[in-house]
């Protein structure tokens, strides 16, 4: 009668010798894999091209995917080799800062096409990535939060600043001084404000006494509802 220790010793050297992978079932995972690298790829683009827009990244995002893939395959076939890709993978650190939090949600999908597919199931993979193309677009367009802008006003009179802040805050409920800089020229400030009518905002702040220069810029940082 074989023990449990003959039983695990007997699977782990049919591991070894490898698995029941084809050169078929090789090419199909790929191929299928290279497609959704690609659907990514434009999805990226599509997503990332309004803010900051990085081809490399996005070059890398679709091979990382077929790499995978093919770190999954090379698993399945041997079982020291896939203790050999845990042992080497455990060793690589990555120190490339993530300059968008889209961007890692980007990396994750990659990664985990690259797993779903190296395992066989595509239509987990083909699903998975038509529902996340969806939500991300969607959650895109709900006026959820919206970013604050920032005004820079360039005037002549110190004095108007009261009258400035007062025209801004009839078109924003939150306004909020980030700098001033007085000079013998005049002065120069920057308000971070949120107006639903910015171009009457901007009309009727250069229409003050003084002030030569209005200027409005979006702010990418973080939104307060």
């Amino acid at each position: 009668m074989n023990t449990f220790s003959d039983i695990f010793k007997k699977s782990f050297l049919e591991g070894m010798n490898g698995s029941n992978v084809t050169t078929a079932s090789i090419l199909v995972t790929l191929l299928v894999t290279c497609i959704l690298a690609i659907y990514i790829f434009i999805v990226y683009y599509v997503a990332a091209r309004r803010n900051f827009y990085s081809k490399s990244f996005n070059i890398s995002l679709a091979l990382i995917a077929v790499i995978t893939a093919s770190i999954i395959l090379a698993m399945q076939s041997n079982v020291v080799i896939s203790l050999g890709m845990v042992g080497a993978l455990s060793i690589v650190r990555f120190r490339t800062a993530i300059k968008d939090p889209t961007d890692l949600m980007f990396l994750f999908w990659a990664i985990s096409v690259g797993i779903i597919c190296g395992a066989g199931m595509f239509k987990v993979a083909i699903i998975t990535s038509i529902i996340l193309t969806l939500g991300l677009f969607l959650l895109e367009l709900t006026p959820m939060g919206r970013a604050f802008g920032i005004l820079i006003i360039n005037a002549k009179k110190p004095e108007k600043e009261k009258e400035v802040l007062q025209i801004v805050k009839s078109f924003s409920k939150v306004v909020k001084v980030k700098s001033r800089n007085l000079s013998n020229d005049g002065f120069d400030m920057i308000i971070e404000c949120k107006s639903k009518d910015e171009g009457a905002m901007l009309q009727a702040v250069s229409k003050v006494e003084g002030v030569y220069g209005v200027s409005l810029m979006d702010h990418d940082g973080e939104v307060t509802l």
